[in-house]
């Protein structure tokens, strides 16, 4: 039923607050909701139903609302997750924070008991501000008479950079209520221009530098900034690095790529020291909230010329800047190509890294993430991305293997690969690559999970049985939370804690209605995604090996 068709079937029905809710999200592009319904959210959820957006039944409202995020990462529409009161809100919270620090446009709405009901009936009743507002941008309690601003407000700050979450909390009998009159009309706002000034200096440097490096990061991909920032990188002939969410922002087999970093000692061994021989560092739409201390003033502005172009203010200090533009990415490479191009008609193309500092690094990284044996978990990332089509959609859950793979698995275009870098929360890749594969059933969808950080989620897999899709999901096996165990190992620390037992996930998969298959080597591992692919339902891929088979490796 279009939205038409239930506008007519309604239009002899009572306007409710909720209703002016849900059309104000389906007004928003959102088609799609998520999370586990309580007595608190019917209305909620029914006014969902009627404005044109599909409520999903997840097992967790925390695995809802990553599931949600796989569909904000195909379609660009706010997540929805619906919540009821009490443990309903709280189960909720860890997606929640996750979007605050990954920048996720996200509508929190939870059902909440009437304020005269609350005032002497205590069972389930918390104060649920209390507990979003520090990981939300902001929250409200939905009122009747300004139900369309609270909507509008909801939406517009969810969306506004840097993105993120905002909660609604809603009554029972506000839900039900009718919605006052007044109905906001604003213009969407735009990115902001730089300076003449700030650019006139910035174009200057940039035409000086001898040695310009360029760090890349999420903002510029949820500004979807990929075509001027292609031609200004281009145009400056200038070598990048991307955080691992800005991956295949530019594709990466672009010969001025150096690929991602964040995470990995390993990758940071040949990179920072680039970084610091850079005469200028370009922070292009960098938010390193994705990275690791090592990157904590990774450059020095004492001895390096920085510019800063970024959604916010630098009130982080993780760097520093000798230049900072607080404007649109995208208006400001623009500004800065156009008028480079218009300027340097006549003039040679500048001579970069004349000591080819760049194309070494390059090679080393090549060298240090090219699988040294048949088997182990670098041999089932370069499988997978060998086997499985170019354009193939990714995400990844945390552990050690999620290093790996963001160092090796190589991405064409934005958000093709999704994992939780600010947070980094186990138990999102599965969720979340069923959220991908139902707003996009026509690509291939594969999720890559740490044996443990599957387990936490397993139960979603009935999810996907029941909404018909079928992802392929691949486990890392070795019974160990590999990457806390690396780090136990290091510090010289008793073994405790990080050990588990070797379960069957094949077996899994089959019994919640999809196909699993156990491999130990890469013809199975090949033989089993190239059947997953013309499969009609998601299969479980199990790949197995020896504990400790990630030392060196990351």
């Amino acid at each position: 039923m279009t939205q038409t068709d239930t506008a007519a079937a309604t239009a002899t029905e009572p306007l409710r607050a909720a209703d002016v809710l849900a059309r104000r999200l389906y007004a928003a592009g959102c088609r799609h909701a998520f999370g586990m319904p309580g007595g608190e959210v019917l209305t909620l959820v029914d006014a969902l139903t009627k404005a044109g957006i599909r409520f999903h039944l997840a097992k967790h409202e925390n695995s809802a609302g990553f599931m949600g995020e796989g569909v904000h990462h195909s379609d660009g529409a706010p997540v929805i997750l619906v919540a009821t009161l009490g443990p309903g809100a709280l189960n909720g919270v860890n997606v929640v924070a996750n979007a605050h620090q990954d920048r996720v446009p996200m509508l929190v709405l939870t059902g909440c008991v009437d304020a005269a009901e609350a005032a002497t009936y205590t069972h389930q009743v918390l104060d649920h501000q209390a507990v979003f507002a520090p990981i939300t941008k902001a929250s409200y309690r939905l009122d009747a008479e300004a139900a369309g601003v609270i909507a509008d407000k909801a939406v517009r700050i969810a969306t506004a950079p840097r993105n993120g979450p905002v909660h609604i909390d809603v009554p029972i009998s506000v839900a039900n209520s009718p919605p006052g009159t007044h109905r906001p009309c604003l213009a969407p706002a735009r990115a902001t221009q730089p300076q003449p000034a700030d650019l006139a200096q910035a174009r200057a440097w940039l035409t000086e530098a001898e040695r310009p490096l360029a760090v890349i990061g999420l903002d510029a991909v949820a500004e979807a900034a990929s075509a001027p920032l292609l031609a200004f990188l281009e145009h400056y002939q200038i070598p990048f690095v991307t955080s691992y969410k800005a991956k295949g922002i530019v594709p990466e087999k672009h010969p001025l790529c150096l690929g991602g970093a964040g995470l990995s000692p390993l990758a940071d061994r040949h990179l920072l020291p680039l970084v610091r021989e850079a005469d200028l560092v370009l922070a292009l739409g960098y938010d390193p909230i994705e990275m690791r201390p090592g990157w904590r003033n990774a450059w020095d502005c004492s001895r390096q010329r920085v510019i800063d172009i970024c959604a916010e203010d630098n009130t982080h200090y993780m760097h520093a800047a000798t230049l900072t533009l607080v404007a649109g990415l995208a208006p400001s490479l623009r500004a800065l190509t156009v008028g480079a191009q218009l300027a340097d008609d006549t003039q040679p193309s500048p001579r970069r890294w004349p000591e080819g500092q760049p194309e070494v690094a390059r090679a080393a990284l090549r060298s240090a993430f090219t699988p040294q044996a048949d088997w182990g978990p670098d041999a089932i990332v370069a499988e997978c991305q060998a086997t499985l089509p170019g354009d193939t959609l990714a995400t990844a859950d945390s552990g050690a293997h999620r290093i790996l793979l963001s160092q090796m698995w190589s991405c064409h275009e934005p958000r093709a690969l999704i994992q939780s870098s600010g947070l980094c929360t186990m138990g999102c890749a599965v969720p979340m690559a069923i959220g991908r594969k139902l707003a996009e059933p026509q690509r291939t969808v594969v999720s890559f999970s740490g044996d443990a950080g599957f387990l936490m989620v397993a139960g979603e897999l009935s999810t996907a049985a029941e909404l018909g899709v079928a992802p392929i999901f691949v486990v890392f096996v070795d019974a160990s939370l590999a990457l806390i165990d690396l780090k136990q190992r290091q510090r010289r620390l008793d073994n405790a804690g990080v050990d588990f037992g070797q379960h069957d996930f094949a077996a899994m998969g089959r019994a919640f209605g999809g196909h699993g298959v156990r491999v130990r080597d890469r013809a199975g591992l090949r033989a089993a995604l190239q059947e997953a692919q013309q499969a009609e339902r998601f299969t479980v891929i199990a790949a197995e090996f020896e504990r400790e088979a990630y030392d060196g490796l990351i």
